[in-house]
């Protein structure tokens, strides 16, 4: 269990984490602020809007150490809502990592690292699209190698629930982004489906429309089971499940006519 969390410095989230994490949490979410997620210093006149303060900012590995600070990256699993910059984030992660003695094959988590989620409902673009989406499969193979439990994408395309989608339409966008770059895009690259396929994670919205919501789920794990099995060719059943989590009180539910 995890609560999105992060404050106005490194020094207040790193404050809001140890309370999370002596009450109970068993994971942390970590949240950024605009300019990293756009892989631009905090400071950055250009990102300077609407007299905003920036809040949760990364801007060095400084900034990364305070945020944990006396909170042990073995005993945590770190979810990070980042997505084109992801690699630099969850390197400067490893490197606090092992500032700690935690090895990176020890650390656990996981990265957004779905740039096309930006293009379809926020807008945060850092790179363009096709070298993005490079990245991304660069992380896939990077993790296989040096953080194999890392989870190294998560479709999270909740954000087109929250704008009145339908729950169909939901699950349409986020397994065709996961279809798209994600899968697609690690087999072009000459990865194993059968092992990069059991890292994938996906985010799904989960609100009070109970058996709505468990119709959903049930007929999405069945989906992704045979997209990955008939359509790329996945025989490792680990890599034909559907891994996700729900959100739970955030944002606007689906509108009236939400039901998929």
């Amino acid at each position: 269990m995890r609560q999105y969390a992060g404050f106005a410095s490194p020094e207040d989230t790193n404050e809001r984490y140890r309370y999370l994490t002596e009450h109970g949490s068993t994971g942390l979410s970590m949240a950024f602020d605009l300019p990293t997620q756009l892989g631009r210093d905090s400071d950055d006149p250009a990102l300077q809007w609407r007299g905003r303060p920036h809040r949760r900012p990364i801007d060095t590995i400084e900034d990364m150490r305070i945020c944990f600070d006396q909170i042990s990256l073995a005993d945590v699993s770190t979810s990070m809502t980042i997505n084109a910059p992801a690699a630099i984030l969850l390197l400067l992660y490893e490197l606090v990592g092992e500032e700690q003695g935690v090895p990176s094959e020890e650390l656990r988590g996981t990265v957004q690292n779905d740039v096309l989620k930006e293009y379809i409902s926020r807008g945060q673009l850092h790179l363009p699209a096709r070298a993005t989406m490079r990245l991304t499969t660069d992380i896939f193979a990077y993790c296989d190698e040096n953080v194999p439990k890392w989870n190294t994408i998560r479709s999270p395309v909740t954000t087109c629930a929250r704008r009145a989608a339908r729950r169909s339409r939901e699950v349409a966008f986020t397994l065709a982004n996961a279809i798209a770059p994600t899968v697609e895009g690690g087999i072009a690259a000459g990865l194993d489906v059968n092992k990069f396929g059991q890292r994938l994670a996906f985010f799904f919205n989960g609100h009070n429309n109970v058996f709505q919501e468990i119709a959903k789920f049930r007929a999405v794990r069945r989906m992704w089971a045979k997209i990955m099995r008939d359509r790329f060719g996945a025989t490792d059943e680990k890599a034909q499940m559907i891994r996700f989590h729900t959100q739970t009180g955030g944002g606007h539910p689906p509108g009236p006519a939400a039901g998929g």
